[in-house]
C-alpha cells in the first residue's frame, strides 16, 4: 500500500512541479528554471538525507558510473515538460508523457536494460497502452 501512496503522490506532484514550471519560464526562460527547479530540488534532498541521517556515501564506488548521471535526466524532463504544456496544455502533456514512461518501461523490461530482470509483455498490458494511446489521440482531438 506504501508503494501505490508514494506512486500517487509522486504523480500529482510531477504535475504540480509542471504547471509551476511551466509560469516560472514565462518570467525567465526555460533552462533557466531547469536550473532553478534541479538546485531546490538538490537542497530539499541534501536537507532530508542530512535529518534523516540514512544514506551510505562510501557505496558510491560499487555504483555503475552511468547510473551516476541518472539525475541529469531531470533537466530534459524539466525542459520537455514545461516546453510541452507550452504548446499543448498540462492535460495532453501529462498524458502524453505517461504514455512515453510506460513505452520506456517496456523497453527496459523486455531488454533487461540496468540490470533489469527480463519480462515478457502480456496482452493485457499491450491492450492497456494502446488504449492509453487512443486516449491521448482522443483528448488532443
Amino acid at each position: 500500500m506504501k508503494g501505490i501512496v508514494f506512486a500517487v503522490l509522486g504523480g500529482a506532484f510531477i504535475t504540480l512541479q509542471g504547471v509551476a514550471n511551466s509560469r516560472i519560464s514565462q518570467d525567465i526562460g526555460t533552462w533557466q528554471t531547469a536550473t532553478i527547479t534541479q538546485f531546490a530540488g538538490f537542497l530539499v534532498a541534501l536537507v532530508i538525507l542530512l535529518v534523516s541521517g540514512k544514506g551510505k556515501f562510501q557505496g558510491y564506488s560499487k555504483v555503475r558510473p552511468l547510473y551516476l548521471i541518472g539525475g541529469t535526466f531531470g533537466a530534459i524532463v524539466v525542459f520537455g515538460n514545461v516546453t510541452a504544456i507550452h504548446y499543448i496544455g498540462v492535460t495532453l502533456t501529462v498524458s502524453a508523457m505517461l504514455i512515453s514512461q510506460l513505452g520506456m518501461t517496456v523497453l527496459i523490461d523486455k531488454n533487461g536494460w540496468f540490470d533489469v530482470k527480463k519480462q515478457k509483455m502480456k496482452i493485457s498490458q499491450i491492450i492497456g497502452i494502446t488504449m492509453m494511446v487512443a486516449g491521448v489521440m482522443i483528448l488532443g482531438m
